[in-house]
């Protein structure tokens, strides 16, 4: 998927108009001599908040409640990502429209760090019965959802950490023993994850959605099925598509068929009301609703959640 929101001539309006504001806005934003930190989603936006604390000046573009694929930032936003000195980002499909508009920014006196660059990456793959993008994309397409899976949380959490720590080097015991902390329950999740997984009595899982836990399911071992790869713009698949999953569904006797978060869970229904199957949420974090978001949902409330889903899935 590329966007193009923002042509050249926008882009150059929006820095004009960060450049205007930026003495302004940055005489604000220090107050307390506090470290200036953007996200794009949300999980990094709480790996953030669980290193750093209130030691930092948090914001995160994507408002709660709205769907990561189709987001397109305004030009506060752009202004925001200018005034800050870290800058993480998936850096991936979802987030092109970035690319450009990073490269036309003043960005030495930043710190950009994609989640991909944190990670082995892997490509996107289109497995049986799936249905394919109608545009297709020039090139190697890699997943960007390298945080579905909690081995990879922590590698992203020390890049983070990190980051933090160079840029803000009189907090830097306080991040480490945070981060040190968060880490232990991010290999206490992993360790339940492989649990459930090593002891169960099927290995299949089946979405009537996008699919964005590859990570994921190539961490624990796990063979999918799904109706769209993981940065599918699309809502509706071919009743072919429909037909497949539910013969799989039946032929493998998976008693879940899971949908992902903020979705119309239409096809999901589908698939439950014709296999009577349980319908059941996995939630890959790229966003919380409103609700959740000021209810205190984190990465790891989300998924001790699926924890539970998954053992139901697998057994």
């Amino acid at each position: 998927m590329k966007k193009n929101f923002f042509n050249l001539i926008g882009i150059l309006g929006i820095l004009f108009l960060a450049a205007g504001c930026s003495q302004r806005e940055n005489a604000a934003q220090s107050g307390g001599n506090k470290l200036t930190v953007t996200t794009t989603i949300f999980t990094p936006y709480d790996f953030v908040r669980e290193i750093a604390g209130d030691r930092v000046n948090l914001s995160m573009l994507l408002p709660p409640g709205a769907e990561s694929h189709s987001f397109e930032p305004s030009p506060r936003d752009i202004i925001t990502v200018q005034n800050s000195r870290l800058f993480i980002y998936a850096g991936g499909e979802s987030d092109e429209w970035m690319n450009g508009i990073l490269e036309s920014m003043d960005t030495q006196n930043m710190e950009i760090l994609p989640l991909m660059g944190c990670v082995d990456v892997v490509e996107e793959e289109i497995v049986e019965g799936m249905e394919e993008e109608e545009e297709e994309e020039e090139g190697i397409a890699y997943d960007e959802h390298v945080w579905t899976s909690p081995k990879n949380a922590v590698r992203i959490v020390r890049a983070i950490t990190g980051a933090l720590c160079s840029l803000d080097a009189a907090n830097a015991d306080f991040y480490q023993r945070n981060s040190a902390a968060y880490i232990a329950k991010l290999e206490e999740l992993d360790a339940e994850f492989q649990a459930v997984a090593g002891g169960a009595k099927r290995k299949t899982i089946i979405f009537g959605d996008r699919f964005p836990f590859r990570y994921f399911a190539d961490a624990y071992g796990l063979s999918y099925y799904a109706a769209f790869p993981g940065c599918s713009t699309e809502t509706e698949c071919s009743a072919a598509t429909v037909a497949f999953l539910i013969d799989k569904m039946k032929a493998e006797k998976v008693p879940v068929v899971f949908h992902i978060e903020l979705s119309n869970e239409k096809i999901a229904d589908t698939i439950a009301e014709a296999t009577g199957a349980k319908k059941l949420l996995l939630h890959a974090c790229h966003n919380v609703s409103k609700n959740d978001f000021e209810n205190g949902a984190s990465y790891l409330s989300l998924m001790q959640g699926n924890v539970g889903n998954l053992r139901e899935a697998l057994n």
